[in-house]
């Protein structure tokens, strides 16, 4: 995984002329076609005044779980202590939310806009014990200039 050019990339996507909307889905497709070990890559942001996640763009298979309460799950979690979230083997977590059989790891990072978490990005693996403090820092960068255009 070379960061550099991920941030390049991620820097293109975030500056180009296109929505919100396409810009965090040529996100989620870009990291999940490059980094070979992410199965799926999506954003869920808190809906409304509720507390709960909306699931909103993401590539990958297509998953049940488009709402997740507050607490609930690996991003459920995230959405209350506000920090990042690794899990190496999702078989050994007791609040687990499962999106399939396939999936041996997650990794959440969330997204803070005016100091106040409003969503996170979700990246499943098939693949145990497989993220790194790279995964950590270039899905933190991801965050902060996904952070940037929702001010």
């Amino acid at each position: 995984m070379n960061i550099e050019t991920l941030k390049v990339q991620i820097d293109k996507i975030i500056n180009s002329n296109s929505s919100i909307d396409n810009k965090l889905q040529a996100i989620c497709d870009y990291l999940e076609n490059e980094i070979s070990y992410y199965d799926w890559v999506g954003f869920y942001f808190k809906n409304g005044d509720k507390k709960e996640l909306k699931l909103a763009q993401y590539t990958g298979e297509e998953t049940e779980h488009t709402i997740i309460p507050f607490g609930k799950g690996i991003c459920g979690q995230v959405a209350i202590s506000n920090q990042n979230f690794v899990v190496q083997d999702v078989s050994e977590q007791d609040n687990y939310i499962s999106c399939g059989w396939k999936v041996k790891s997650e990794i959440v990072v969330p997204i803070f806009v005016d100091g106040e978490n409003i969503g996170q990005i979700d990246i499943d693996s098939h693949i145990a014990n497989t993220f790194t403090i790279k995964d950590e820092e270039i899905l933190e960068y991801v965050c902060e200039k996904v952070s940037s255009i929702l001010n």
